[in-house]
């Protein structure tokens, strides 16, 4: 991979530091993006792809660690936080949301592009893309929107990431049990039929004949897989 060819996407309201990190980026061969709030941040990422981001915590809209919960239900691009926040448990949570490394505000420039050129070979091929198309079907991931042919659908939260989690491993079963873990915890390994009731309400929603769903099926005993044909 070219550094001259990188794109690095930079979320951060601070003028200042958007200044810095554009001339210290460019310096290092890279293309450089600006977003001031996570909302834009969001936005960019979805639609330019870069391939890269470096992002503060301290946002003005949404919090550093939710963009990045949201970042990672449909992207793997890597991720460098940047912020003043300096304790264990401010590292401990960004990591835990998805970032690849972090680095505490004063920064060297050349620890930043060294930080940055590590994770970026950590992470090898190319990020999945935000919005994925089945049938009639269209989940946009970065926007959180499902549309059935062309009108959006209102699914509850748990549907949503129920739906998410077999559109991000589509063509794959996903069982009972991470179902369950991944939406209501490890508790929760027991109560398949949460699922049903929930998978039943998905398909009145999204499926043309809910009883005999193309997209949305049934692994007997096992869980559930998502077929896009």
């Amino acid at each position: 991979m070219s550094a001259a060819k990188l794109t690095v996407l930079v979320i951060d309201d601070e003028v200042q530091i958007l200044r810095l990190l554009r001339i210290t980026l460019e310096a290092a061969g890279m293309n450089v993006i600006e977003a001031e709030t996570g909302k834009i941040g969001l936005e960019e990422a979805a639609r330019c792809q870069p391939d890269a981001v470096v992002m503060d915590l301290g946002l003005p809209d949404i919090g550093g660690l939710e963009v990045l919960k949201q970042l990672r239900e449909w992207s793997k691009v890597p991720v460098l936080v940047l912020t003043v926040l300096a304790a264990e448990r401010d590292k401990v949570a960004a990591l835990d949301a998805g970032a690849d490394d972090y680095l505490t505000k004063p920064f060297g420039s050349a620890e930043l592009t060294a930080r940055l050129r590590a994770i970026l070979r950590r992470v090898p091929g190319e990020n999945e893309p935000s919005v994925v198309t089945f049938g009639d079907i269209e989940m946009d991931l970065a926007a959180r929107i499902v549309r059935r042919g062309g009108a959006e659908v209102r699914l509850t939260a748990k549907e949503y990431a129920m739906l998410r989690l077999l559109v991000v491993h589509r063509g794959k079963v996903v069982t009972h049990g991470q179902m369950l873990r991944e939406l209501w915890g490890p508790k929760a390994e027991e109560n398949t039929h949460y699922l049903r009731v929930h998978m039943t309400h998905i398909r009145q929603k999204l499926e043309a004949e809910p009883h005999k769903p193309r997209h949305l099926r049934t692994e007997s005993g096992i869980g559930y897989r998502l077929v896009e044909e």
